[in-house]
């Protein structure tokens, strides 16, 4: 899905639109249709969904880009349908077919030992059909070279597995996982531990970090508004940072924060810090908190708190 290219009068928008993204459309595509309807000037997403992939797609518009890899780290939670006895050269329904076996009968208890078995600290070894590099080359370009290279295994977490058989051969899989875990690969190893091996048919982001697909917009949805509505519907620019400690600083400091400079105070040490200008309560970036002092991190800049605030003069800061 190409966004469309009429040109269009760009404008300053801050915030996050939780969007669930469609079958078939890649992630950057998604990002550019919605920065084409809400006319903005920047935007980003924090990482990418496979275009097979549906769900939970946060994307960042403005000074919400500056925090955007911060949320790389979030947990995410999946739902995704395996067929039983079918293996692929990619794990999931677009690869060529590699392997077919006869499904056993799956009792209750051997579904449960495997459930226990893939649930909490596991090893994972990435899969070759991935954007991971090796010599600064991705492995999916190895991969249609059909070269097969070594790959480290990774340590993750799964965080809770539900497992319940839904049809013929089909697995339904519902995974809460630590950052950097393919679900294309933990349906293959669930496969092979049920003894048939298995493919991904279908897979959904329900959940990454606090936000869920319920919050979640179509693109389909953004589009019908009309376009003085469309801004309405992103979250706050701080919506990024909800582990974080909030600090709020009174008029002279928050200028001094701005102008990058340390602030002392009685803050206990902290590694991650959202700090607020008292009035208005606006958002004026990031920092941590080492010996009392409260360091900067990410700063908004003057102009886009201006614009957050929608004034048309910067108010103490």
């Amino acid at each position: 899905m190409n966004a469309p290219r009429t040109r269009v009068q760009r404008r300053p928008v801050h915030g996050v639109l939780l969007l669930d993204k469609p079958l078939g459309c890649s992630s950057n595509d998604a990002l550019q249709k919605a920065k084409w309807l809400l006319r903005a000037e920047k935007a980003g997403h924090t990482g990418t969904l496979d275009p097979m992939a549906t769900g939970v797609l946060p994307l960042c518009f403005g000074a919400a880009t500056k925090f955007s890899q911060l949320h790389l780290d979030a947990d995410k939670t999946y739902e995704a349908v395996a067929q039983l006895g079918v293996r692929t050269a990619t794990g999931d329904a677009e690869g060529e077919v590699i392997a077919r076996c006869d499904v056993p009968a799956i009792s209750p208890e051997q579904l449960a030992e495997v459930q226990a078995r893939f649930t909490g600290a596991i090893t994972q070894v990435p899969p070759m059909h991935s954007a991971l590099k090796k010599d600064g080359k991705a492995l999916y370009e190895y991969a249609r070279a059909g070269i097969e290279v070594e790959r480290q295994a990774r340590n993750l977490t799964v965080f809770a597995l539900e497992l319940a058989v839904v049809g013929p051969a089909l697995l339904k899989i519902t995974a809460k996982v630590s950052k950097g875990t393919y679900i294309r690969t933990l349906g293959e190893d669930i496969g092979a531990a049920l003894g048939c091996g298995a493919h991904l048919v279908s897979l959904r982001r329900i959940a990454t970090g606090p936000f869920d697909v319920s919050q979640c917009l179509t693109l389909a949805e953004l589009e019908a508004l009309p376009e003085s509505d469309r801004q309405a519907r992103l979250l706050p620019v701080e919506s990024l940072l909800p582990s974080h400690t909030r600090v709020t600083l009174g008029t002279e400091d928050a200028g001094r924060f701005l102008s990058g400079l340390r602030r002392r105070g009685g803050w206990r040490d902290e590694e991650q810090v959202a700090v607020f200008g008292e009035a208005p309560p606006a958002l004026l970036g990031t920092a941590h908190v080492k010996a009392g002092e409260l360091i900067p991190s990410r700063l908004l800049s003057p102009i886009e708190i201006q614009q957050i605030l929608g004034v048309a003069e910067p108010e103490n800061v």
